[in-house]
């Protein structure tokens, strides 16, 4: 008989910890991958982009390109409008902010120390 480990026991245990902190960890595995950056940087310049430009533009398949933009989209980093059978994305405006606002409220919080480890 297997033993189902996620029936007992929460896989994350995000559920313990405030909204706060979850919001701030999807941001940052939204953040953790060079090609969403890449991503980022492709929307912050251009302000609207369809896939296949992303795509033109760095060294990875257009599904693999994908993959990152539906994790940035679930971050709420950023969103993305169909238009035909095109999706345009660019950045989620407030949603930046509130990303801007908890991660340097998280960076800002620390007050380097006079003797560490």
């Amino acid at each position: 008989m297997r033993y189902d480990f996620s029936e007992h026991m929460g896989l994350t245990k995000s559920e313990e910890f405030s909204a706060v902190d979850n919001r701030v960890a999807r941001y940052a595995k939204a953040l953790s991958h060079p090609a969403r950056i890449a991503i980022l940087n492709i929307l912050i310049k251009r302000q609207a982009c369809i896939c296949g430009d992303i795509v033109d533009e760095l060294p990875l398949s257009q599904s693999t390109v994908s993959q990152h933009l539906k994790e940035l989209k679930e971050s709420g980093l950023i969103k993305g409008d169909i238009d035909g059978a095109k999706v345009c994305y660019c950045i989620d405006e407030d949603e930046w902010k509130i990303a801007q606002s908890y991660l340097s409220a998280l960076f800002s919080s620390y007050v380097a120390a006079s003797r560490c480890c």
